[in-house]
């Protein structure tokens, strides 16, 4: 059954002649009011993960749906696809089921607002907002369990409900969703926080309405949309051509059972004004919690932001060009998962579409792409009773190094999702028991190149009550692979030094780490990429940072930069070293994966001190899935012919 959109005014809207002045206007107080939505939401929750780190997007939508302004581009279509209900003047909607919104969210932490705005009996718009939740109940502190293999282990999973109705709070289903979580204080708060962000931007759209009307705010939106189309179908005609096939891969480690590495992979082409996108070749589902069930709209706005803030940065993102963008996934693979399979540790592939993404069309125009650095979003989190017997729950995310670009070097430590922040160590200090003893960049990790990859960063979170840790990380045996000549990043480690003396080395993906006070846990990420020939970097730049401690010594020569005691550029040697590892090297390559799979599988235990992961073993029923479907395509071939 479709979902019905109730209306008391079908009147239809009337088209207005828009002038750029009012359009700019109106395009600027939709931008102000997506901001505002972010500003409430921080001022108002509780858990850091939102109030610090603004995990958390908005949107605008026009009346059809299509985002207006905001991040991650509408998820509504898709709604309506799944929800089976009507829509009504003064309802909110919750979600956080993924497959009950076609993945517009991926896993059961984020909570999913919806809000139709409507005026005079019309529907004239959509306000929603999602934020990531400390904890939602399920296996473990934090909802994440790496070894989960149903979605239902992840904690509680809210369907498409309506939280209010005619305006109204519904208290008891709120109180039995509450009821799931570790935290519901927190979960309350960041829950009122979400919808005060939709109905702050439903009072400015109204606003708006009031000023201009709403035919002219229509107008706006569709002109809006129109305008981002036109653009975006300027630049795929004239940056894709229609006579080749583009193709690259990339791969999640391991999915934390000891399997993998898991690829994606991605083919492109153009046919006719349609830009394709072609997952076949994906490895199918995992038995554990690292499924990205990928939103197919989604997937479209990162291959819009990628486009226009390399070709067009003036281009404001929105919904406009969609119809021009096929995205093909095919079901039951890592990025298509099949119900109900876990999806709680999605965040290692939904930072690693953006790497796929980068290499595929970095290829049209190499010296405009970046390396390889947004290759996780790895997660820290630590619980327990304090000696008072309260319960305390850190969710945190941490940051690695952004990749070398054409325009410079990456940053260290930082953040390639946008807005984010790091939670200050004071804040953790204040109300964790944690001291943070090391807070630092690791030096050589960046990838050499004549635009330095940003260097990873190392926590050390020294814990001062006994608790359990979690860590959510990748990139550990896969490099964040260098381009144009540029050398890979470093690898992301973790460790933990206990009060007792003894060591070891912890995967990237586990939970229920056993913590007792004085135990040291350094959280080490990975490093961008370089970009360029390293060979051709400013030698006085290199001794520089090397006085900086951003690279060391035995790191300057792989620049080819030789130093003398006084850290000041052997000019003599540098150059007869540099002309030696030019010849050696031979032809530079576009992309640097710093090896094969079979490789790095075959260096793991030399390299990390872990054992290497072993070749996935798949889920038989979604491999019964996929030969029943191949099964059933011959059949339709061979009655066609």
């Amino acid at each position: 059954m479709p979902v019905t959109i109730v209306q008391t005014n079908d009147a239809p809207f009337e088209p207005v002649e828009m002038d750029p002045i009012t359009l700019d206007i109106i395009e600027s107080a939709l931008r102000s009011a997506r901001y505002e939505m972010d500003a409430v939401l921080y001022r108002t929750a509780m858990s850091p993960g939102i109030r610090e780190q603004h995990d958390e997007f908005p949107m605008i939508a026009n009346p059809d749906g299509k985002m207006v302004v905001g991040q991650f581009g509408s998820f509504i279509h898709g709604f309506k696809r799944e929800y089976d209900g009507t829509i009504e003047e003064g309802d909110i909607f919750l979600t956080s089921d993924p497959y009950s919104c076609a993945g517009a969210i991926s896993h059961a932490p984020d909570w999913l607002i919806l809000r139709p705005v409507y005026r005079d009996g019309r529907l004239i718009a959509y306000a929603s907002m999602f934020g990531h939740m400390t904890d939602v109940g399920g296996k473990v502190p934090g909802s994440l369990p790496t070894d989960a293999n149903q979605i239902y282990e992840e904690g509680v999973v809210i369907p498409v409900v309506k939280i209010y109705k005619d305006d109204e709070l519904q208290e008891d289903v709120l109180k039995v969703i509450l009821h799931q979580c570790r935290m519901p204080q927190w979960n309350r708060s960041d829950f009122n926080a979400l919808i005060a962000a939709v109905r702050l931007a439903e009072k400015r759209i109204h606003e708006l309405c009031d000023r201009f009307g709403v035919d002219t705010v229509i107008a706006a939106m569709d002109e809006l949309l129109e305008r981002n189309r036109r653009a975006m179908l300027h630049l795929i005609r004239n940056t894709v051509g229609e006579d080749e096939t583009l193709y690259f891969e990339d791969y999640i480690c391991d999915d934390g059972l000891g399997m993998g590495p898991y690829k994606m992979a991605c083919k492109m082409w153009r046919d006719g004004d349609v830009l394709v996108f072609d997952f076949d070749g994906t490895d199918p589902q995992s038995e554990s919690s690292i499924n990205f069930f990928l939103n197919e709209e989604m997937f479209k706005m990162f291959v819009g932001v990628y486009m226009i803030n390399v070709f067009d940065p003036q281009i404001m993102f929105n919904d406009g060009f969609y119809d021009h963008v096929d995205v093909k996934i095919p079901p039951g693979t890592l990025l298509k998962p099949l119900k109900p399979a876990a999806l709680s540790s999605r965040t290692h592939a939904l930072g690693r579409i953006f790497d796929v993404l980068g290499g595929l069309l970095g290829q049209r125009a190499p010296n405009l792409m970046v390396a390889a650095g947004f290759s996780d979003s790895p997660h820290f989190m630590y619980s327990g009773y304090s000696s008072e017997g309260e319960w305390y729950q850190l969710y945190q995310i941490g940051f690695g190094g952004i990749p070398g670009r054409p325009a410079g070097d990456g940053p260290d430590g930082h953040s390639l999702w946008p807005s984010f922040t790091n939670v200050p160590n004071e804040f953790l200090e204040a109300y964790f028991p944690l001291r943070i003893e090391v807070y630092e960049t690791i030096a050589d990790s960046g990838g050499p190149g004549l635009h330095r990859g940003g260097n990873g960063v190392t926590i050390g979170y020294r814990a001062l009550e006994p608790g359990e840790m979690s860590l959510h990380d990748d990139r550990w045996l896969t490099y964040p692979w260098g381009v144009n000549g540029g050398l890979p990043g470093g690898r992301s480690r973790k460790e933990i030094h206990r009060a007792d003396g003894s060591f070891e080395v912890l995967p990237s993906k586990c939970d229920h780490v056993k913590v007792e006070a004085g135990d040291l846990l350094l959280f080490k990420t990975w490093g961008g990429g370089g970009w360029g020939d390293p060979l051709e970097r400013d030698a006085a730049l290199v001794a520089l940072e090397v006085e900086r401690g951003l690279v060391t010594r035995a790191g300057a020569e792989r620049y080819g930069v030789v130093l003398r005691d006084d850290l000041m550029v052997d000019e003599e040697a540098t150059t007869a070293l540099r002309d030696t590892m030019r010849a050696a090297r031979g032809e530079v390559q576009l992309f640097d994966r710093g090896g094969t799979v079979e490789e790095l599988r075959e260096r793991c235990l030399e390299e990390t001190e872990l054992a290497p992961p072993k070749p996935p073993e798949f889920n038989r029923r979604v491999l019964r899935f996929l030969q029943e479907r191949e099964a059933k395509a011959a059949e339709a071939g061979a009655a066609a012919e």
